[in-house]
């Protein structure tokens, strides 16, 4: 019989879809609370915890200098858990009712602006062999499309579709999405695999993007890609895929775009999420507002 981590564990990978990485993440946070609990407590079955000793793993996780952040998303994993128990009649009441998160400061993602953009474009240049081409492909791909960079790493060659000018992503918790690509765009893909035929020995065949050793792309490969690329032409302290995804989100906003259509092209389940991108849009409301208004003359 399979214990309640072990049934939790299926949950998130079967009904709630979450990344091998996601399902870890919250196995280990519970796993570390089950030795906290054994250690200060003495008892293993954190089925039957109450929230003090919840809260008292809370202080001692601050006592350790973790963040106020970090401490919030292992709570998160323990609230899941016990809702999943909830659910599933292994407890009546969960432990985590009536906890409420630490504060954390509000963190403003600053995109590049549509200057810093230009710039990249100009320093790049014309890209020459396979490795220059697929990179600037990447960062056109990043910036045009908004898409996540795991759905970059992991999009197939299957869902390339050159003919209607569209690429097929899969988002988080296994939603599929359909994002158009800019005819300039377009014109990259075609570089790009033409260069691509020339890899001697594909092994990951059915990734689209590859290294020149054949192998589907790591994710701290694309970050320090995206990092050095911007390193050039901005001296924003943030540069990453990203950063990338929220200035695509913010200049379709700058430039009129509806929330509701940015929304769809980034893949957010709610406006909620899309509508953290707003703030940026209002700044350049604002400049606009203030440059033009006859009063401010």
């Amino acid at each position: 019989m399979k214990s309640n981590k072990e049934a939790f564990r299926d949950y998130l990978q079967l009904e709630k879809k979450y990344s091998a990485h996601t399902v870890n993440a919250y196995l280990n946070d519970i796993t570390f609370f089950e030795v906290f609990n054994k250690t200060h407590f003495e008892q293993e079955d954190i089925e039957k915890v109450n929230y003090s000793q919840i809260r008292s793993w809370i202080v001692s996780l601050v006592d350790q200098d973790i963040s106020n952040v970090s401490v919030n998303r292992k709570m998160a994993s323990l609230k899941s858990f016990y809702k999943f128990l909830l659910k599933t009649k292994q407890i009546d009441v969960s432990p985590m009712l009536k906890h409420k998160a630490l504060k954390t400061p509000k963190i403003v993602q600053i995109p590049f602006s549509e200057k810093e953009l230009i710039e990249l474009m100009e320093e790049v240049g014309s890209p020459v062999g396979f490795e220059e081409v697929r990179d600037k492909l990447i960062v056109d791909l990043f910036y045009t499309t908004g898409m996540r960079r795991a759905e970059l790493i992991h999009l197939m060659n299957r869902n390339v579709d050159l003919s209607s000018n569209v690429v097929k992503v899969l988002g988080k918790r296994n939603k599929e999405r359909i994002i158009p690509i800019l005819p300039i765009v377009v014109e990259q893909f075609k570089l790009y695999l033409s260069e691509r035929s020339s890899v001697e020995k594909i092994v990951d065949t059915d990734c689209f993007f590859i290294s020149k050793k054949g192998l589907k792309l790591s994710e701290s490969f694309v970050y320090r890609l995206i990092n050095s690329y911007f390193s050039k032409v901005s001296e924003k302290v943030k540069k990453s895929p990203h950063v990338l995804r929220h200035t695509f989100a913010t200049h379709l906003l700058n430039n009129g775009a509806d929330l509701n259509s940015v929304k769809e092209l980034l893949g957010h389940s709610s406006l909620a999420s899309t509508q953290v991108y707003t703030h940026n849009s209002l700044a350049e409301l604002k400049k606009v507002y203030t440059d033009a208004h006859p009063r401010n003359k």
